[in-house]
């Protein structure tokens, strides 16, 4: 058993925990149904609370998702780490402290009857409240706090904050039981004193405690945001409030910094970490950690509207898991369809994540554009456009790899980025579109037995390439294609002994007894009917196709996972698991890793397939089952 108070009632309940405000949301309904009026003045307390809790936690989102905008904040982050799948983990429950005071500040209701009763508005009770805050609040919380970094207290309640290596606002939450009940009485000491003399009010309420959460969140924030100018020319404002980089030097040197808001009590005690002013100035002028230069990029694009919500700067939680559509997304997708509109007019390519592997920075840029936009034909030079200069920044910076994704490789918009290289014969950094390891890992999917495929969308870069591969091993591959021209220079490539495996078919009715499908081509529900009882589907199509056959199996993207040594990520690349990345991404890392100095762009080498996929396997990269029902 852990140490008293350590653990939380509700711990193992999961999301069956909220049921715990059940008993105020009820009665929030009740009073609604049958009282007449509807006004602040005939507004429960029940409702208050839950309003308040509400707000309470949006705090706590809207900080986390601006430390994740790094297009914002890349050069004012005071920790190079990112927060990983552990820490996210970890801090699931950060909202537990919610709960807690949500139903202490429900009982202090009952007990103490006049707080159900507050007036909207008392100015005097503002001036009670800083007084008791000042006086009461922060010395009694900066005594405690170091009281909780002794041995015993630290080792079994404290330690659990400072496990998060990169503090953020739901690591202000992430606590035990025991700190949060004496947190909730330095919180309700001020509005609880203001009430008891008679200058207690709503709008106290609601200002004190999310001004407290607001600097809550602002403390663990990893991004500076409080010029330094402000400190300069007001020098009495550093004892008065502090910020991010000064709480930050407590979770990284645990014997400073221990005050709730204000230093001037650190200054009082003694431990004010000297390093503070100037770490301060550093950070907020956006020149502590520079701007780092990554050694492989990846540039992706939007897929469609609703995924363009699976990003940590949205929601880090549900970006740590892979996308599927969720109900929470239906009143968001409206705004984000306008958010890529404005996009598409105003923005340029951006950097949404990163991660280390082996000591180097790997960074995922995004190119402003939606699936669909691709396929507008008046959309295509200002998307090469982004993509070209997204090419010309990474060269510029310094970048050895970018790797292009699907739609930004695609053949008819660039020739799978062979139009940048030909237009900039001198680039350093390496454009690589990552279809050599995509082909790989759709072959190595195919079981060895299989004497037969059909081929969707069998005349393009990949499709050719796994023709050409598979009817060399003595495969009969069935290529799906109106055009003949373009099936008899495919065929015309394959050494002589092989070209009859190559077979041009024009309708789906040709494959009606193959059970092995590769889907280059998006196919309707319809057109999969065509496919035997027991057919497996591969594919290579963005997006993929609807799993509709229950006799029939689906798989996913081609994609390989990361290896284990890989730091710092914290979010799923799309539908993929956590540590998987899509193969044109793993082709990238794999070309970085290597080393190799060419650029992979255009047509595939077929005789290069078993290079990379072996050259992947020994550098860590795994293969990834995709075989779904």
């Amino acid at each position: 058993m852990g140490a008293p108070l350590s653990a939380w009632p509700w711990e193992n309940f999961g999301m069956y925990k909220y049921v715990l405000y059940g008993p105020l949301a009820g009665k929030v309904v009740y009073e609604w149904l049958y009282n007449e009026e509807h006004s602040y003045y005939n507004l429960s307390w029940c409702h208050h609370l839950l309003l308040l809790t509400a707000l309470r936690a949006l705090i706590h989102v809207l900080w986390a998702s601006y430390s994740h905008m790094l297009f914002l904040t890349r050069n004012r982050r005071i920790l190079q780490q990112g927060v990983d799948f552990n820490q996210i983990d970890r801090e699931w429950d950060w909202d537990n402290f919610l709960i807690l005071q949500t139903l202490v500040a429900s009982m202090a209701c009952y007990v103490f009857p006049f707080l159900q009763h507050l007036p909207l508005w008392n100015a005097k009770g503002l001036f009670v409240a800083l007084i008791l805050h000042v006086g009461v609040s922060e010395p009694l919380y900066y005594w405690v706090h170091r009281k909780f970094h002794g041995d015993y207290l630290f080792a079994h309640y404290h330690s659990l904050h400072h496990s998060s290596p990169v503090p953020e606002s739901f690591t202000a939450g992430h606590a035990t039981l025991l700190e949060h009940l004496i947190l909730t009485l330095v919180i309700g000491t001020p509005i609880l004193g203001a009430a008891l003399i008679g200058y207690g009010s709503a709008s106290l309420m609601y200002a004190y405690v999310l001004i407290f959460d607001f600097l809550r969140c602002l403390g663990h924030c990893h991004v500076e945001i409080v010029p330094h100018q402000l400190f300069q020319k007001f020098p009495f404002l550093r004892y008065v409030i502090y910020t991010p980089t000064y709480h930050n030097l407590h979770h990284s040197d645990k014997d400073t910094n221990f005050c709730l808001f204000m230093p001037l009590f650190d200054a009082l005690g003694n431990t004010l970490n000297q390093k503070s002013w100037q770490a301060h100035k550093i950070f907020s002028s956006g020149s502590g950690n520079g701007d780092a230069v990554p050694h492989f990029v990846f540039l992706a694009h939007v897929v469609d509207v609703s995924s363009s919500l699976h990003v940590q700067f949205v929601l880090r939680s549900f970006a740590s898991l892979p996308y599927t559509t969720r109900l929470f997304l239906v009143p968001c997708v409206p705004v984000a369809f306008l958010v890529l509109l404005a996009m598409w007019v105003w923005s340029k390519t951006f950097l949404l994540s990163f991660y280390y592997l082996r000591g180097r920075l790997h960074q995922t840029w995004v190119v402003p554009r939606c699936g669909f936009q691709y396929f507008l034909p008046f959309a295509t030079d200002g998307i090469n456009k982004q993509i070209e200069l997204a090419i010309l920044r990474a060269d510029k910076m310094g970048v050895k790899v970018i790797s292009l994704a699907a739609l930004n490789k695609n053949e008819s918009l660039n020739g799978g980025g062979k139009l940048f290289v030909d237009k900039h014969p001198n680039l350093k950094v390496r454009v690589v579109h990552g279809n050599t390891l995509t082909a790989a890992v759709i072959l190595n999917e195919i079981p060895q037995d299989v004497k037969e495929v059909f081929l969707t969308g069998a005349t393009s870069k990949l499709g050719r390439a796994i023709a050409l591969y598979l009817c060399q091993k003595k495969v009969k591959v069935l290529m799906l294609t109106l055009s003949t021209d373009r099936f008899q220079r495919i065929q015309k490539e394959a050494p002589l002994e092989y070209q009859s495996y190559l077979v041009q078919v024009t309708k789906y009715q040709a494959a009606q007894n193959c059970k092995t499908w590769i889907v280059g081509k998006w196919i309707t529900p319809r057109e999969q009917y065509w496919a035997p009882r027991g057919t497996h589907f591969h594919q290579f199509v963005v997006p993929p196709i609807l799993s509709i056959r229950r006799d029939c199996t689906y798989g996913d993207l081609a994609a390989m996972r990361l290896p284990e040594d890989v730091q710092d990520l914290g979010c799923c690349e799309y539908t993929m698991d956590r540590g998987v990345v899509h193969a044109c991404h793993a082709g990238g890392v794999v070309h970085s890793l290597e080393g190799w100095s060419h650029h992979e762009v255009g047509a595939i080498d077929v005789n290069r397939i078993d290079l990379v996929w072996e050259a992947a396997l020994k550098h860590g990269l795994r293969p990834v089952s995709s075989f779904t029902q």
